[in-house]
């Protein structure tokens, strides 16, 4: 069963005004557009466009809580959150004009154990200070369909960070000859904390996360020995970005926390993959994302909402680890399978031309597929349908192989292999 879906943009305000609209072909709101949701997430549900083909259901969230077998097959009793069934997974379109926050998410054990505490304790649901929103955990991948999609993600070696805060330090002191103890203080930590498991970077993280006079101090002297170095072409990249936070987020601790962490540019076609304690935040750009159908977002700064610095700490994993590209599967021509290493989700581009021809990919699981370029048909098990760039459909497990011909660009999200598939929160 194919079922038409739609819904409209979310408007943070760091969201563009016509990336969403100028990919789908859609009428800008003349307002931000950061994030197309589709799914049956509470904060956003998908609307049904024929509520009528569904038994009157006007969301998606709605029909499957009211029909769980027919939605979701089999897995209704696989994917439960408390006594609920729900989708696992949650497919967005995000166009980033901004910085997002600095943010990293729970494992489902951690987040289990969060969210009975908070509960227990009383914690209002929409409390905005509330730190675990539900008991399931959020990891996620980012395909980037702009040709520039940029964004910190994890912490790098610390070599590279000692030798960046030792270059604003040289030039800082060669400026202004005052405050070198800030400097040192960074890179003293580092020095002692070297190795494999970051305990220099934690020490660096932890001190910044707390503010302060002293940190308050060195986020002013790093913007501006940034400015100083960025004019000789050392670290280009890194002072780039101190320079986008710095107008972003004026006097924010995040700016020198950027310093601590990998910075990638996606092109085109490229993805990440940010499993649980992962800090990272997107920066600028346009992409597809697929995550777990959570809420939990631990932030950690370059943000005016609630910052939870103890909570965040045992969330983060300070390894230094590369950056986390997602590899495609190449199953056939046209298709490209982003296969993350949990049972939630998985992602599928299904770019088709006359070359091409025409592709299949087996289905095991409920799907939500959009258009983003030409128009696509796609023939199931039990029914067909013909997908226009800016539409989207939900297609239910019965469904089976799903076979697509035409000319255009479609992603695909579905829930992930079989043999893992038990989450439940």
């Amino acid at each position: 069963m194919f079922v038409g879906i739609t819904n409209n943009p979310r408007d943070y305000a760091w969201g563009s005004s016509s990336a969403i609209a100028d990919l789908l072909g859609t009428e800008p709101s003349g307002g931000p557009e950061a994030e197309l949701w589709l799914g049956a997430h509470a904060g956003s549900p998908s609307r049904i466009l024929d509520p009528a083909t569904v038994g009157g259901a006007e969301t998606l969230a709605d029909w499957i809580a009211a029909e769980p077998a027919t939605a979701l097959g089999a897995l209704h009793a696989g994917f439960r959150e408390g006594d609920a069934p729900y989708l696992p997974f949650l497919l967005k379109v995000l166009a980033a004009a901004s910085p997002l926050s600095l943010q990293a998410h729970p494992t489902i054990e951690r987040a289990r154990r969060g969210f009975a505490r908070e509960d227990e304790a009383g914690v209002p649901a929409d409390a905005p200070h509330r730190n675990y929103r539900d008991a399931l955990h959020k990891p996620e991948l980012i395909y980037a369909l702009s040709d520039r999609f940029d964004a910190l993600c994890g912490f790098r070696d610390v070599e590279e960070v000692r030798a960046v805060i030792a270059a604003l330090a040289e030039r800082d002191e060669a400026t202004d000859g005052a405050r070198r103890d800030l400097f040192d203080r960074v890179l003293g930590a580092l020095a002692a904390g070297e190795g494999a498991d970051g305990d220099g970077l934690r020490e660096v993280f932890e001190w910044l996360s707390a503010g302060g006079d002293d940190v308050a101090a060195l986020v002013e002297r790093v913007i501006g020995a940034a400015r100083d170095v960025a004019a000789d072409g050392r670290f280009e990249r890194e002072l780039g970005v101190v320079a986008l936070l710095a107008e972003a987020y004026p006097g924010d601790p995040g700016i020198v926390t950027s310093l601590l962490l990998n910075f990638v540019t996606l092109r085109r076609g490229e993805a990440l993959y940010l499993p649980a304690g992962n800090i990272h935040a997107y920066l600028e750009g346009l992409g597809v994302e697929l995550m777990a159908a959570s809420d939990n977002v631990l932030r950690g700064g370059l943000t005016p909402k609630h910052v939870d610095v103890a909570e965040l700490l045992e969330v983060l994993e300070f390894t230094p680890l590369p950056v986390p590209y997602l590899a495609p599967e190449t199953p056939a021509p046209g298709v490209e399978v982003f296969r993350p290493d949990v049972p939630d989700f998985l992602l599928v581009r299904v770019a088709l031309d006359d070359a091409t021809g025409t592709a299949a990919v087996p289905l095991d699981g409920p799907a939500i597929a959009i258009c983003t370029a030409g128009e696509i048909a796609v023939t199931g098990a039990v029914s067909q349908t013909s997908i226009e760039r800016g539409q989207s459909v939900y297609v239910t497990p019965d469904e089976g192989r799903l076979s697509f011909s035409g000319r255009g660009e479609l992603f695909l999200a579905t829930v992930g292999d079989a043999p893992a598939r038990t989450i439940t929160g």
